[in-house]
């Protein structure tokens, strides 16, 4: 075997939660190297949504546009529709704005966010990321290559890899696992999850038919609820030919027996020719790690969590742990922070992931509950059950495919880096407050010039000033004495005061509130805090 050395962080795995983090770290300038054991990408797509919150952390990156004008064809709607079969009647519709009409700026002043959910497959979004990561100095990405074994160290980590047969030693500061549901990171470990085994299973098929985007042209959407022998969905892939389709069946339910074929035919509503590109049989879960870091090596994404894609939450929730963990390693590794800094991103990200879990789970059980066969019956009592499932599916699906709450109401309030957080109700998919709070992500506000008051802020920390007699030169002075570094922004005066109540904010790397407060604070304790200089328990 032999030995390569200077590896700041390996990242094992390269979806979008492992080729986040490498571009973030690159960012930074810590020096990153992706493996992933896969010579090709997975040809089944996977997740199909891209998130508000992670097109801003993509916005952050500089990617967001190249993301936007990827996927679906720019004037696709992203709509739901809901139906008692493809070419049968309609039951409920949710009408979302294509990526078009986002880029226009369409009803741009009522956007909580200046960067919208996009549809986008995972087909399409994995390539634009690890083109952009391979691209970037300080990062390189190795296909073929798998880990084998994780040995640790108090000042390093050997993770040893395979590639053609042949074994190396990679000597890493820090590794993070983010290869997915079956980690070697996680089970190097030693680190089981814990929750729910199986909440519904699934018959995936990934399909080339033009004569199924030909019958879906008759009114376009992303994608179509169907109601057949069982739910099911259709979604398009890239607005013509290609489709995936999720047929749901009970955890108990033998999926070996089902005919994709006959899946297919009933979710339609008609035979449609069509090629097979690929068939999944998987199970949804509601699971969550022990852990999220043992020593120097980190879990992330799927690796540390997994449940059932409502809301495509999982590659968000991954995207999410990247844009944590990232700020933390490189402030780390810059030396602006103790390595006791680290423990903050499982303290802040498993108690989100446990949230996500519960409330995707619940919500599943209620989109996924079933539904009467009289909404086939012809006539008025046809109608009427479609009416009344339509008035349910009002209840339950809008949250689910503009879920905010997950984007926006996340947080970090019980923090040892976060001062000030008060005890909050859990997550859910709908809810979250438009105004700053300790530990959450800053509100967006757009500024008379067009920007973003998220793109105010610096690459570091970022002290917000909303009152301009408020003194910030003790600021400046206690960043440059601990190392932190420190960009000082004025709010202008057309943002909304009552969603920055407090005449300074100090905003984090991952644009999450650290601080609220006036001229009396102590800014060399509260840096100190927020970059980990201070334990929980000290506090």
């Amino acid at each position: 075997m032999t030995e390569q050395t200077s590896i700041d962080v390996l990242v094992v795995g390269a979806g979008p939660t492992g080729l986040t983090l490498a571009i973030d770290l690159a960012g930074r300038g810590v020096r990153c190297h992706v493996v992933e054991a896969s010579e090709q990408r997975a040809e089944n797509p996977r997740c199909n949504t891209t998130s508000a919150r992670s097109m801003e952390i993509f916005r952050r990156l500089g990617i967001a546009d190249d993301v936007r004008r990827a996927g679906l064809p720019a004037a696709h709607p992203t709509s739901i529709q809901y139906r008692t079969t493809l070419v049968g009647e309609e039951i409920f519709r949710i009408d979302l704005p294509s990526a078009q009409e986002v880029l226009s700026g369409a009803g741009m002043s009522e956007w909580p966010t200046p960067e919208p959910q996009h549809r986008i497959s995972q087909l399409y979004l994995e390539p634009l990321l690890e083109q952009h990561a391979r691209g970037l100095p300080g990062v390189t990405v190795e296909r073929g290559t798998s880990l084998v074994e994780v040995r640790q160290h108090d000042d390093h980590v050997e993770a040893v890899v395979e590639s053609t047969g042949e074994r190396r030693v990679l000597r890493c500061a820090y590794v993070v696992g983010c290869d997915g549901a079956h980690s070697a990171v996680r089970r190097q470990l030693g680190i089981r999850y814990e929750g729910v085994e199986a909440i519904q299973k699934f018959v995936s098929t990934f399909v080339r038919s033009p004569e199924l985007g030909e019958i879906a042209a008759r009114d376009r959407a992303w994608t179509y609820w169907t109601h057949g022998r069982r739910q099911a969905s259709l979604i398009a892939i890239d607005g013509d030919a290609l489709w995936l389709h999720h047929a749901a069946f009970p955890p108990d339910h033998d999926t070996e027996a089902e005919d994709p074929g006959q899946l297919l035919r009933e979710a339609v509503g008609v035979p449609v020719e069509h090629e097979v590109l690929g068939v999944v049989r998987w199970t949804g879960r509601q699971l969550v790690a022990q852990r999220y870091q043992e020593g120097r090596v980190f879990l992330a994404g799927d690796a540390a969590h997994i449940w059932i894609p409502v809301g495509g939450f999982g590659m968000n929730a991954g995207i999410q742990d990247a844009a944590t963990l990232g700020w933390m390693l490189a402030a780390v590794h810059q030396g602006w922070a103790p390595p006791e800094l680290l423990a903050a991103y499982e303290l802040e990200r498993r108690p989100v992931g446990e949230q996500f879990a519960a409330a995707v789970g619940a919500k599943a059980r209620k989109s996924l509950a079933g539904f009467s066969p009289d909404i086939h019956l012809p006539g008025d009592e046809g109608a009427r059950a479609r009416a009344e499932y339509a008035e349910r599916l009002a209840v339950t699906e809008p949250a689910r495919y503009s879920p905010d709450g997950f984007s926006f109401g996340y947080h970090y309030a019980g923090s040892p880096l976060v001062i000030g957080g008060q005890e909050q109700d859990a997550i859910t998919m709908g809810g979250y407050q438009d105004h700053a709070q300790p530990g959450f992500r800053l509100p967006h506000s757009w500024l008379d010039d067009g920007r973003s008051v998220l793109d105010l802020l610096g690459p570091g920390f970022t002290l917000l000033r909303t009152d301009k007699r408020a003194d910030t030169a003790p600021w400046v002075w206690a960043a440059g004495e601990t190392g932190v570094p420190l960009t000082v922004a004025d709010l202008p005066g057309e943002v909304p005061a009552d969603r920055y109540p407090a005449p300074l904010l100090l905003v984090r790397p991952d644009q999450h509130v650290a601080w609220m407060g006036g001229a009396d604070a102590l800014p060399g304790e509260l840096l100190h805090t927020a970059t980990g200089h201070v334990t929980a328990h000290q506090r």
